[in-house]
């Protein structure tokens, strides 16, 4: 039995169930769902973009749904401390699939709301309405309907027009429970016109259960807008983390978004980006380091829909021991979206002979007055390199720890945050050492 078949069952027998622990509006959107999980069912290896990650294998694990919502006893601000120096986040967390109801320590401005999905789609339905699922909606991933199918509650973030939030919001996702879970994560992001924050997503896992987290953020810049968006993974060799992340900006729009997996079992993210609005411009890059059998599966699309948009891609692996490493890059630009500016780039570190490196980066372009590039570059460290710095009394051990470091230096310096770049830089280090990777202050990341 594939995977969907399994999931589709357990819809239709728990249907009600779903719906009763949910908002109207989630619910909503559950039949179109349903169908798009029919049709395109759970992605396998004979697709060409799902070659290297063999979803239907992650899935065979018998994995159980809080469907009815119990309440974990579990107090996420007992555990856990993140204490970046000098950060000053209004911090929230994500219990599993659930958004946790304990509020803000630190005010937001007037008319922003920061909290559970549930609740805001409660409250503001009309709000959210034009919103939710209008980017899944298009989605052929059926992770992406299984999300929508199963999703009862999330986060959104919502800024009204003109609003700038001084201080970074911080959401601390964790995985707890005794038993073998799967959770369909629900993340939105609505950024209106002119309005600028920062939000910051860190991921951990606090049990050594096995975890499959189903994430997909729907995240709408417009006009005018600026959005920063951090993530970091810091979970377990037993999570299969799956994230569609689904963007659509404004003109004159921009977005900076910074991914980071630093320990993991197996990560699949897909980032689509549509630029909407002229004069729109986006900055993805990201970093993978990863050992032991581990896999990071890194798929990026950027759609140029309209002229005189910019998009900046770099993305970064340093693959060790038996880990496998996987990019895709496509970058469309459409037929009337001349005066584009789209430049990609992949760099890859293979520490061992038994790590393995995919990458194909792609353009499509039907416009003729464009400045477009893309590359990647796969290789070991440099030998002569390692060998100056021996010469100049640094051990070998040292030696290739700074030249990794020295490597993934430029996709840490495009984090804006100066607190959160200084701690990455330490994280990234001990990680390189082989230390546990663990924040300041934090009881509970890297257990």
């Amino acid at each position: 039995m594939k995977a969907e078949e399994t999931y589709l069952d357990i819809y239709r027998q728990h249907s009600g169930v779903v719906a009763q622990h949910s908002a109207p509006l989630l619910n909503n959107r559950r039949d179109a769902a349903l169908a798009a999980l029919e049709k395109y069912g759970i992605p396998d290896v004979s697709q060409e973009e799902y070659r290297h990650f063999d979803m239907q294998k992650a899935l065979t694990v018998d994995y159980g749904m809080n469907l009815n919502r119990f309440v974990t006893k579990l107090n996420p601000q007992d555990v856990f401390c993140c204490d970046v120096p000098n950060l000053s986040t209004r911090l929230l967390f994500v219990v599993n699939d659930s958004c946790s109801k304990t509020p803000l320590k630190v005010a937001l401005p007037e008319g922003v709301f920061c909290g559970s999905l549930q609740d805001f789609a409660v409250s503001h339905a009309s709000l959210l309405e034009p919103f939710y699922g209008q980017l899944s909606a298009d989605s052929t991933d059926g992770m992406v309907a299984l999300n929508t199918l199963f999703t009862q509650d999330g986060f959104v973030l919502y800024i009204p027009a003109g609003v700038h939030i001084d201080k970074p919001i911080q959401l601390i996702q964790v995985l707890h429970g005794n038993e073998d879970r799967m959770v369909n994560r629900r993340l939105l992001v609505i950024a209106e016109e002119g309005s600028h924050a920062q939000l910051l997503v860190c991921d951990h896992a606090l049990s050594s259960s096995k975890f499959f987290s189903n994430q997909v953020t729907e995240i709408f810049v417009g006009k005018n807008a600026s959005l920063e968006y951090y993530e970091l993974e810091m979970d377990h060799d037993d999570t299969v983390r799956v994230a569609n992340t689904l963007v659509k900006q404004g003109a004159n729009s921009t977005l900076l978004m910074n991914n980071i997996t630093l320990q993991n079992g197996q990560t699949r993210n897909n980032i689509n980006v549509k630029l909407a609005g002229e004069y729109a411009e986006t900055n993805l890059s990201g970093m993978a380091l990863a050992d032991q059998e581990h896999v990071v599966d890194n798929h990026l699309f950027v759609d140029h829909v309209v002229p005189h948009c910019t998009s900046y891609e770099l993305y970064k692996y340093v693959i060790d021991d038996q880990a496998r490493g996987v990019f895709g890059g496509r970058i469309l630009v459409r037929k009337n979206a001349q005066k584009t500016a789209a430049y990609q780039s992949n760099k890859n570190l293979c520490s061992t002979r038994e790590a393995r490196m995919f990458t194909k980066p792609q353009l499509e372009i039907y416009a003729d007055d464009v400045k477009c590039s893309h590359g990647t570059a796969t290789g070991q460290i440099d030998e002569k390199a390692l060998f100056y710095m021996r010469s100049r009394g640094i051990s070998e051990t040292e030696a290739r720890l700074l030249l990794k470091f020295a490597f993934t230096a430029d996709v840490i310096d495009n984090i804006r945050l100066e607190p959160l770049k200084d701690r990455m830089k330490m994280l990234v280090e001990k990680r390189f050492r082989g230390e546990l990777a663990k924040c300041a202050g934090c009881a509970a990341a890297g257990k």
